[in-house]
């Protein structure tokens, strides 16, 4: 029998700094209606996508920036997306910041059932950024400064989703650059990634100069070598357009273990972009080229786990006989 999934992006547009929750939650939940219509049984939403990306704002205090955070899910703000999902019976992923009980604070993703129930939760991993005012930048980006790097791993788990039993992981915006992220998850049979992002038109670690094109390119590139290199399907889901002044450059996409793009978002505003998934298209990777069990060789991979920086390879000196 086929295992079909009908996926959706709801790409956001840009959240002010001046918008409250109230504003965001109403634009998701007409997001959830609209893929209610398209016959989506799988909903996923941006990074951060209660608020304005707000670690471009430098705080001294960090306490200062505690109205940001969520300390609980769901909250007054954002239960109509909770309660959408019950009226219509559609799973969706969430990003946001989360701030713990004993006082942690994280960038967080949650993948939520129909019925209210958090079936996985992920805390980002590779934080992009840095931790203290850089005076050089136009924009600050102080994921560092913000969030502790995540203390989950990447967990996958086998969800109960409009009838069928999904392998599903998540990681969020700049840990779809990093190889390691997809193969934990690809290790664990994952067979729908979600990740949601908030990315900068300009590199301001390249103070501006890398081209613009290659921003989105090096973003879907990540995205489907790490599909077809796992084997998986992945929903890749932006926050889009000027927000607070600043470009964010959008392009979210549905792609499918081959590595192809299924579908892909063509505005800057909100927009809900939907493919039907057959996940049965994993077993082929997964059983041929990326057969990890014949194939893999762990015992030459160990400079990865051992090693963070890169070194210099030593010096070719000539043989002396």
């Amino acid at each position: 029998m086929t295992r079909s999934l009908v996926l959706a992006a709801a790409q956001l547009g840009p959240i002010q700094k001046a918008e409250g929750r109230d504003v965001a939650v109403g634009r998701m939940v007409r997001l959830m209606e609209k893929a209610h219509q398209r016959g989506a049984e799988v909903v996923v939403f941006p990074e951060l996508a209660l608020t304005t990306f707000f670690p471009r704002w430098y705080e001294e205090d960090v306490s200062a920036a505690d109205h940001w955070y969520e300390t609980a899910l769901p909250s007054n703000e954002t239960a109509p997306l909770f309660e959408a999902a019950r009226k219509y019976g559609i799973a969706f992923h969430l990003g946001y910041a989360e701030k713990t009980p004993d006082g942690h604070r994280f960038n967080t993703a949650v993948f939520v059932s129909p019925n209210g129930e958090v079936m996985l939760k992920y805390r980002k991993v590779h934080l992009p950024g840095h931790k203290d005012y850089d005076p050089i930048r136009k924009v600050q980006h102080l994921e560092k400064r913000y969030f502790e790097v995540g203390d989950l791993g990447f967990p996958v788990v086998r969800a109960p989703v409009a009838g069928h039993d999904v392998n599903v992981g998540m990681m969020i915006c700049n840990d779809r650059r990093w190889p390691e992220a997809w193969r934990v998850m690809g290790l664990q049979q994952v067979e729908l990634v979600m990740l949601g992002y908030n990315t900068p038109s300009l590199n301001m670690d390249n103070r501006g100069f890398e081209a613009h094109h290659l921003r989105v390119e090096h973003s879907h590139l990540s995205i489907r070598a790490g599909c077809y290199q796992n084997a998986c399907f992945a929903v890749a889901t932006a926050k889009a357009g000027t927000e607070d002044g600043h470009e964010l450059f959008g392009h979210s996409i549905i792609v499918n273990p081959q590595g192809e793009i299924m579908a892909q978002a063509t505005s800057w505003g909100d927009e809900l972009i939907v493919a039907e998934a057959d996940l049965g298209m994993c077993e082929l990777g997964r059983t041929t080229i990326f057969n990890f069990a014949k194939h893999r060789r762990p015992e030459a991979y160990g400079r990865i786990t051992a090693q963070v920086g890169s070194e210099p390879p030593a010096a070719w000196t000539p043989s002396r006989g």
